[in-house]
């Protein structure tokens, strides 16, 4: 295959090139090196694999008409690069719909001019979902949970964009939908939950899991906006490149579809929990410090998995244990990259 994969220096992006260039397929990355740790990610995969790498910036239509030009048709555009904090969003709502919302319009627009034959799949989110206030919350054992969704949230759930960030991702969202249903593209839209990984550059805003691992390694100063009992799903990077590949080879049946891609029911953990696995590891107490909640922040979310389960053959394979636990490893066995 021939892949192109924008925000390919970002965490998710180099796994992902990583994972696909080790299959022998040529991998084709494109970004433009604003995210902390870009850089260190992309000199990291040019030493392991061989990959093209294109500077450019979705917010400019002729860097992706350069992309495709030099490069031809794809078979697959993984479009992962993204304005990925909320409070960000919040700072600065301009910045975040440009290339939310009008950079991955830009790249549907190339690719239907240029590969309309390539599968396109969108990392979305669960924000698009919203607060979902109507949802009756409890607290049980210390954590948040739904009082009458024991499976979670299902892509039926009415979309309620919530924050900047919620309705430039929820835009690119359902136009990534719109352009399947008007124009024929292979567009699958994965709404993912909290991933967490090797080489993910967390920080305060975004990324809590890795933040959390990395901060503790550090000494940093850790503190928890809310109560810490909110709870997400939790999904480790190998199975989220597992649910892309699957998607890929489902494509005839996959296009034009929406999957919830988290952990689900079975691998959530609250702040305190995620905290008290990492002062197992570490053989110490974590201090930590509390504020008040962030806007948007949702108490519970568990994203219903059932649908990719049935329809991609696909179910993570890490739970959250193991994988705080590989998280941490890593990132205390190469604490000089975080200075």
């Amino acid at each position: 295959m021939k892949i192109l994969i924008t925000g390919g220096a970002g965490f998710i992006g180099v796994n992902s090139a990583y994972y696909f260039a080790k299959k022998g397929h040529r991998v084709v990355i494109f970004d433009n090196l604003s995210r902390e740790g870009s850089g260190k990610n992309l000199k990291w995969i040019q030493g392991e694999c061989e990959i093209v790498f294109f500077k450019g910036d979705l917010r400019k239509f002729v860097d992706l008409v350069d992309v495709f030009s030099n490069n031809g048709k794809f078979d697959l555009i993984l479009h992962l690069a993204a304005q990925v904090a909320v409070t960000t969003s919040v700072t600065d709502p301009y910045d975040d719909f440009e290339i939310n919302a009008l950079g991955t319009f830009n790249l549907l627009e190339a690719t239907r001019r240029y590969s309309r034959n390539a599968a396109f799949i969108y990392s979305s989110t669960n924000k698009v979902y919203g607060e979902m206030e109507d949802l009756n919350i409890i607290k049980n054992n210390g954590r948040y949970m739904y009082q009458d969704l024991s499976e979670g949230v299902d892509e039926n759930r009415n979309l309620d964009f919530h924050s900047p960030y919620g309705c430039s991702k929820g835009a690119a969202d359902q136009y990534c939908r719109d352009y399947h249903r008007i124009y024929g593209l292979k567009t699958i839209v994965l709404r993912q939950s909290c991933i967490y990984g090797y080489r993910q550059f967390g920080i305060e805003d975004q990324g809590w899991v890795a933040w959390f691992c990395i901060a503790t390694a550090l000494g940093k100063p850790i503190t928890i906006y809310g109560d810490g009992k909110q709870i997400r799903d939790v999904l480790f990077i190998d199975d989220l490149i597992k649910a892309f590949e699957l998607a890929y080879k489902n494509r005839n049946k996959t296009a034009g579809q929406i999957f919830n891609i988290g952990g689900g029911p079975e691998n959530t953990m609250s702040l305190h929990e995620l905290i008290e696995s990492l002062e197992k590891q570490k053989g110490e107490k974590i201090p930590v410090s509390y504020d008040d909640w962030r806007p948007g922040d949702q108490k519970v979310f568990v994203g219903n998995i059932a649908k990719a389960k049935k329809e991609l053959g696909w179910e993570p394979t890490v739970n959250p244990a193991e994988g705080v636990e590989m998280l941490y490893k890593w990132v205390t066995d190469n604490k000089n990259l975080f200075h």
